[in-house]
């Protein structure tokens, strides 16, 4: 149990899609509307570990186009959601940047992120918990990955509200959502860069 639980620890502390988008619309449209987002994320989450759960994850990971698919999806939509951030509140043609990412962005972000089944996998595969039950062991792993999930994603929220409640220039504000956006570009170019080196291994953390 404690092996497992620093392997949830572990993978979901280390800033990736997930926790910056998250901490990014904390610091961009403040802390309901991140409520909102994480609870999105939360719902993706664990639909993405019922897919682990069920072994359709494994075939899609197995699938070379598929799981290329997800990457190259997941690097667009990250890509959009960062630009939402970093013009959040900006008057320009192309983007409609008064629209706050909500439950609907983080869900399809959790969907299509492959690093969310890769890791989901690890958890669900990788660790045996109670032997003689396996309901009981996937029920069990469900609640301490949730019970660790939830407050890290608070956390990264709070962090980026605190950014939200200074009292900031506007170009101040926007200089720093263009940094938590130019994070997201930077886990996405990472998450490239690692396609073209080892196709078999999806690179984005959640």
């Amino acid at each position: 149990m404690i092996a497992f639980s620093l392997a949830v620890l572990l993978l979901l502390i280390t800033p990736g899609p997930g926790v910056l988008s998250t901490a990014g619309v904390g610091a961009a449209f403040g802390f309901k509307a991140g409520l909102r987002y994480v609870f999105g994320l939360c719902i993706g989450t664990n639909l993405v570990a019922l897919i682990v759960v069920s072994g359709l994850a494994a075939i899609i990971l197995a699938t070379t186009w598929a799981r290329n698919t997800l990457l190259v999806l997941s690097a667009l939509y990250l890509l959009y959601i960062a630009a939402r951030i970093a013009f959040a509140g900006k008057k320009i043609a192309f983007i409609h940047a008064e629209e706050i990412p909500g439950i609907r962005d983080a869900l399809i972000l959790q969907i299509i992120n492959p690093k969310a089944y890769a890791v989901n996998m690890t958890w669900f595969t990788g660790f045996v918990l109670v032997p003689e039950s396996l309901v009981a062991e996937t029920l069990l792993k469900f609640l301490v990955i949730n019970l660790i999930w939830i407050p890290i994603h608070l956390l990264w929220l709070a962090a980026g509200n605190l950014v939200n409640q200074l009292d900031l220039s506007p170009r101040t504000h926007f200089l720093i959502n263009s940094a938590m956006a130019l994070a997201l570009v930077v886990v996405v170019g990472l998450a490239i860069v690692s396609l073209l080196q080892a196709p078999g291994t999806p690179a984005l953390s959640r």
